[in-house]
């Protein structure tokens, strides 16, 4: 029987339960007043913070080569710094269930950026797949968020790249991941990478005062660090295990998690067009991850 950290679907579970909490976590801090920048500072410093002392503690060096370098700044920008502040920016516009939504498209614009970049062969099945996904996230575009007050069309074309981002992530830590390099290692520089780059544009734009109302959350701060640093610690096992298009699935349980936490917590109320067209994103991706099944058995068989 295979340990946790060895199963791709139980990683898969922990990932994405782990994120799904951040996102109502960070409708909290907004509440409070926290800037966006200043809760995905938080995240990267609290992650990448606390897995290196777990690093120290086991004895294992923190290793920089101009390789390590390089994985560690871009996929701070890509993975990290830039997804969460589009993530924290739309919360308080969008909701943190809708904001889970957007989160369900990565698998299928990962899957198209692969075939794109001929990582993978096309097939029809795939191609279906991403035109269902595509068509789900467009109903849930439509709804422009909680039923009530409905947002700007401009924040929920803002919250498009976040499915965009994390592909392109995916994609990059995938074929740009350094030899004999572990997870917890990439996980630890690419956190600090991040939170160097959050801490500058805090300094450059609200400034340092912008820390002050994290005193009023103290109980969400902690658990979003708490959080952010299993989280990431699982994530990177699982890109190891499963590979970009299986981890981009932890999207799925985010979603379903921020949903009902948002609908059930923190009052938030959905139009059915907008279940629905989370329930046609998940069939898409369904079919994509079909698809990708069907490929890696006729690449093990020849």
């Amino acid at each position: 029987m295979k340990s946790l950290w060895d199963s791709a679907a139980g990683l898969l579970l922990i990932t994405g339960f782990l994120l799904g909490v951040g996102l109502p976590l960070g409708k909290i801090a907004s509440a409070a007043g926290v800037h966006a920048m200043v809760w995905s500072f938080i995240i990267s410093l609290g992650a990448g913070g606390i897995l290196l002392c777990v690093l120290l503690a086991r004895r294992q060096r923190f290793r920089m080569t101009a390789h390590r370098l390089r994985y560690f700044l871009i996929a701070a920008a890509i993975s990290y710094a830039l997804p969460n502040l589009v993530v924290f920016s739309i919360i308080p516009k969008v909701g943190a269930g809708y904001t889970g939504i957007m989160y369900t498209l990565s698998p299928v614009v990962t899957l198209a950026f692969s075939l794109l970049l001929g990582m993978q062969r096309p097939n029809a099945l795939g191609m279906v797949g991403i035109a269902v996904g595509f068509a789900g996230a467009a109903m849930v575009a439509a709804t422009r968020g909680e039923a009530a007050q409905p947002a700007d069309p401009v924040w929920v074309a803002f919250g498009l790249l976040i499915p965009v981002l994390l592909a392109a992530g995916n994609i990059y830590r995938t074929i740009d991941w350094p030899a004999d390099t572990g997870p917890t290692e990439l996980a630890v520089g690419s956190h600090l990478a991040s939170a160097a780059m959050l801490l500058a544009g805090i300094v450059l734009l609200p400034g340092l005062s912008a820390f002050a109302p994290l005193a009023d959350v103290p109980g969400a701060t902690l658990a979003q660090v708490v959080a952010a640093a299993a989280m990431f610690a699982f994530y990177f096992r699982l890109q190891a295990v499963g590979g970009p298009v299986y981890l981009s699935q932890i999207s799925y349980v985010a979603a379903a998690v921020a949903l009902f936490a948002g609908t059930l917590f923190l009052g938030e109320h959905y139009r059915w067009e907008t279940w629905l067209g989370a329930v046609i994103v998940v069939i898409g991706v369904a079919i994509t991850t079909r698809a990708q099944r069907a490929v890696l058995r006729e690449q093990a068989a020849s």
